[in-house]
């Protein structure tokens, strides 16, 4: 057995190796010196990890892993479980230690590791209790990390392997979103997270700027999450002090664990919130940060109900939200900022409209961001960031900023990347903050007065009060609309009839009904008067003159302009590049185009039609009589981009219309 005691299932070993279950079976019925069984049962079997290394090496089965990859093997491998492993790995790394076996099972301790020095459930100052954690071989290997990036850099992409294992059973804050709330809330000197999960808010405000807080503190339910997030912020002060030249370890404290001076205070304990009463010396705090979990019902409702925490009403028991804004504002000191990270149903809920309409009166709320679709779980929803201020006895602030990050777009938009999001919101908040006024964005950005906002329903979902973005509505805009429409349309009667002037049999390319001689694709490329590109088999980008068509699903042969040029092929296209000297681009687009051809070379093998581009067929024709084809086919694809854009254009002035009828933009007769 290996000294520390990591023991594997077969299953494991045959991800080791990269093979299947059957392959470690056969391997011990072929080979006795396979490793024998240490645990386990006959029916699952556990081998020892470092035999099992040691013998697929030997055989020349096992690749060597990065040291990340082998300490992630021995941390899934641990018989106390994954996540109590990186505990004591990232207690290695922080230089704490604990015991490699408890002497029994229980609850993680409360308080963080090298931060306030309070004891805690084990009567140890910051929950160091003395001996190594890991064994020798998990203990090298974690050095080995730690040579190679640092001790923080190491635990966080521990930390980051162990949360992508259990994606649903954790809903985590992404490192972006956790800038930009940081940035909103501004420097201070000490910031509470009280459902800090891993703790990335926590991380994001001790690196949002050149202000260090001096103390961070934490709560979460889970205690495995509260160790994880404390470990996480002492190695991350520490590096901080290292990098500023205060007192941390000396490099030979790689090999030989030590105490780790830190320049910020770090406690984070595993607690309910809401549920736990603060100590009476709990100190007031300059910042909250807060993505608390979303539509709790058992969220101690019954037990609260005359909690003084509820100064702005008792919040119904299916507005958790509400309840973890007031304990924010309850734990800040006056003058304050809380942002927290919550679903848009708080905004608009009608339960939670009276809470709301106080938060209004009183100037503790002083934002609402709707923030673009993907900024944290559920990915779906439009997430929206509460901005509060505890009151500090001036006047309130009579005026609330609401912005919609994603609106302004016309339909079917791509929203913008989320750096420009993230530096428009920060811009917006800073100038409301400064002056009490962000600049006016139509559909995007507004600040109303809060009286406005104080109707029945209190709804302060920002895009219903916005005013409309892009919307094109006046009598000049709809004008113009109108104006390219007419245009288009008079284009479009006039292609149509020049193909009716052309139909005739006189200027037919060819004789009508007389059968071509044929050629495939495959053939012409096998010639070199083409050739055949495919977007999965290698990178391409688009000339003028190249041939698009999709392989897979709907779409047509289209012939590449000047102006889209340089675009790189993606899938499921191909690019035909011909030979001007043999073939017409136009006469080839043609005829890929046709119905009779595209079925022929079709395979329906699976769901979805698949065309075998080398099977497809083109006439053998002399090279002016393929530009006459050319020249016609050509011209039926400039009326069918012309149709095209009469529908859109048709589509826009009908929409128009009825919302500048219905605004009065447009002047009604």
């Amino acid at each position: 057995m290996g000294s520390d005691g990591t023991e594997v299932t077969a299953a494991a070993i045959a991800r080791l190796a990269g093979v299947g279950r059957a392959a470690v079976s056969n391997w011990r019925r072929r080979y006795a010196d396979f490793p024998r069984p240490v645990g386990g049962t006959e029916a699952s079997p556990a081998f020892s990890l470092a035999e099992v290394e040691r013998w697929l090496r030997a055989q020349g089965k096992l690749a060597e892993a990065p040291p990340r990859e082998r300490v992630r093997r021995r941390l899934e491998a641990d018989p106390d479980g994954y996540g109590p492993a990186l505990v004591r790995a990232g207690e290695h790394l922080a230089g704490l230690g604990a015991p490699a076996k408890p002497a029994a099972p229980g609850p993680l301790p409360e308080s963080a590791p090298g931060g306030t020095g309070a004891p805690d459930a084990t009567g140890v100052p910051g929950g160091v209790v003395g001996g190594d954690g890991v064994g020798d071989e998990l203990g090298h290997e974690l050095d080995a990390m730690a040579r190679e990036s640092g001790a923080e850099a190491a635990f966080e992409q521990l930390l980051a392997d162990y949360l992508d294992t259990n994606p649903r059973q954790y809903v985590l804050t992404p490192p972006a979103t956790a800038a930009l709330m940081a940035r909103l809330a501004g420097p201070g000197d000490a910031v509470l997270d009280p459902a800090c999960g891993a703790g990335a808010l926590l991380a994001a405000a001790g690196a949002a700027g050149p202000d260090t807080p001096a103390a961070l503190y934490g709560q979460d339910t889970d205690p495995l999450l509260a160790r994880l997030a404390a470990l996480r912020l002492t190695l991350r002060a520490a590096a901080a002090a290292a990098g500023a030249g205060q007192p941390a370890p000396e490099p030979a404290a790689v090999d030989v664990p030590a105490a780790v001076d830190v320049p910020a205070a770090v406690d984070v304990r595993a607690q309910d919130a809401l549920r736990t009463e603060p100590a009476p010396d709990a100190p007031s705090v300059a910042t909250v940060l807060c993505h608390p979990p979303f539509n709790e019902r058992n969220w101690g409702h019954d037990d609260l109900a005359y909690d003084p925490r509820w100064t702005y009403g008792l919040p119904a028991r299916t507005e958790s939200e509400l309840a973890w804004m007031q304990h924010a504002l309850a734990r800040l000191r006056p003058g304050g900022t809380a942002v927290l990270l919550l679903p848009p149903a708080v905004a608009a809920r009608r339960t939670g409209r009276r809470v709301r309409a106080a938060l209004l009166r009183k100037g503790a709320l002083r934002a609402v961001l709707a923030l673009p679709p993907g900024a944290a779980a559920p990915h779906s929803l439009p997430l929206h960031l509460w901005i509060l201020r505890k009151p500090d006895g001036t006047s309130a602030d009579a005026r609330l900023l609401l912005m919609d990050a994603a609106g302004g777009r016309a339909e079917g938009e791509e929203p913008p990347p989320w750096h420009e999001t993230a530096a428009a919101v920060l811009a917006a908040w800073r100038a409301h903050d400064a002056d009490g006024a962000a600049p006016e964005q139509p559909g995007v950005c507004a600040t109303l007065p809060v009286i406005d906002l104080l109707d029945d329903e209190v709804d302060l979902t920002p895009a219903r009060h916005l005013p409309p973005g892009n919307a094109g509505t006046d009598a000049a805009s709809l004008a113009s609309v109108r104006g390219e429409l007419e245009r288009t349309l008079r284009r479009t009667l006039d292609l149509a009839g020049e193909e009716g002037a052309g139909s005739g049999a006189a200027e037919a390319p060819g004789p009508e009904g007389a059968a071509l001689p044929e050629v495939t694709v495959g053939e012409l490329a096998r010639s070199g008067a083409l050739e055949v590109h495919l977007a999965s088999a290698e990178p391409v980008t688009t000339a003028p003159g190249d041939i698009v068509l999709p392989v897979q699903g709907r779409g047509a042969a289209h012939v590449v302009a000047e102006s889209e040029s340089g675009a790189r092929l993606a899938k499921p296209l191909c690019l035909l590049r011909v030979d001007p000297a043999a073939l017409d681009a136009w006469f080839v687009a043609g005829f890929l185009r046709s119905t009779a051809n595209t079925r022929q070379a079709s395979s329906y093998a699976s769901s979805a039609s698949r065309i075998d581009v080398r099977r497809l067929r083109l006439p053998r024709l002399p090279l002016e009589r393929q530009r006459a084809y050319g020249a016609r086919f050509r011209r039926l694809a400039e009326f069918e981009t012309a149709l095209r854009r009469v529908s859109e254009l048709g589509e826009e002035f009908v929409q128009g219309m009825f919302d500048g009828l219905a605004d009065s933009t447009v002047p009604f007769p």
